[in-house]
């Protein structure tokens, strides 16, 4: 591995984005430098040397000689960075190993690691490709997938675009979350829309099947509650889950929508004139898991805008 630096290295936890060359990397690259010049972070663009590379290099070594390969991927994005221009600093990192070992490795302590949806050599097909899918289980922090361009209708204004949607269970969804996304919201200085979905069960009368007409009994009349006191029970426990976070961030626009419904469907919907969709990787009981929640991985198949993943602090300490 081999790093060179554009400028002094800053305190602050880093961005690191993973590059490969491609179009969806260059745009993952994009929306990771306008999110460190928001935080004020320092960025690190790391690039995984393939295959044939690091043997090359091995085979050198072996030689007894410090002559190094030149990593022409990372050297290409360099001057797409120097050319943009940047106003923070920024490493790069030419890594061995896999990718999906290497770039969690270099995004330990990190602030964000972001990716394309795709990389080099996948099928135009997916919607999301083998490698942002395995760093959605494995990141050691938020992990954020910048969607390729047939998903999303523009990206213009970088990561500060748009306002930031949050899926919420109000009982499952971690603190660090809640956290991550109204911190988001404040440094952006954008609305913070909390969606609650929940499925309202049938109502018993619909599930019986019709009476025999020799019986001539009338059906039974549906209940009076539609789902309504559902709903009411819902808002108060999103409220109260969300009282001490409005309390921390309140300069935060905050928008509460607690509706029937797909939770996944819904922010899917809603992603398509956000900035930034933030869901768990998993339920508070299921941490631990190799999986992640179903809700995460829907959005991050079919989302329109950058989706956040983010671990709580207990995933994030095992990865």
């Amino acid at each position: 591995m081999s790093d060179t630096s554009s400028t002094n290295t800053a305190s602050e936890p880093p961005v690191v984005v993973g590059v490969d060359g491609s179009e969806h990397s260059l745009r993952a690259l994009e929306w990771a430098l306008s999110a460190a010049e928001s935080l004020g972070a320092p960025l690190v663009v790391a690039h995984v040397r393939s295959d044939a590379l690091q043997l090359g290099a091995a085979r050198i070594a072996s030689l007894g000689t410090d002559a190094e390969l030149p990593d022409t991927v990372l050297n290409a994005v360099r001057t797409v960075v120097e050319e943009r221009g940047h106003n923070v600093p920024v490493r790069y990192a030419s890594l061995d190993g896999s990718v999906t070992d290497a770039l969690p490795a270099a995004a330990r302590g990190g602030r964000l690691l972001v990716s394309g949806s795709r990389g080099r050599g996948g099928f135009a097909s997916l919607l999301l490709g083998s490698t942002s899918r395995t760093l959605a289980m494995t990141a050691p922090c938020p992990l954020v997938v910048v969607p390729h361009e047939a998903r999303t209708t523009a990206l213009e204004g970088g990561a500060a675009a748009g306002r930031v949607l949050l899926g919420l269970h109000p009982e499952e969804t971690p603190d660090d979350v809640v956290a991550f996304a109204f911190e988001a919201a404040h440094h952006r200085g954008v609305p913070l829309e909390v969606v609650t979905a929940l499925r309202i069960p049938p109502q018993p009368g619909a599930l019986l099947a019709a009476p025999s007409p020799a019986l001539q009994v009338p059906p039974p009349l549906p209940p009076a509650d539609d789902g309504t006191e559902l709903l009411r029970e819902a808002g108060q426990e999103q409220e109260e889950r969300l009282r001490p976070f409005a309390e921390r961030w309140p300069k935060v626009d905050l928008v509460p929508v607690v509706a029937p419904g797909d939770a996944a469907g819904r922010l899917v919907e809603g992603s398509r004139d956000a900035g930034l969709l933030v869901v768990g990787r998993h339920h508070r009981h299921h941490i631990g898991s190799l999986l992640i929640g179903s809700v995460a991985h829907a959005v991050l198949h079919h989302a329109h805008c950058p989706v956040a993943v983010v671990p709580s602090a207990p995933e994030a300490a095992a990865s």
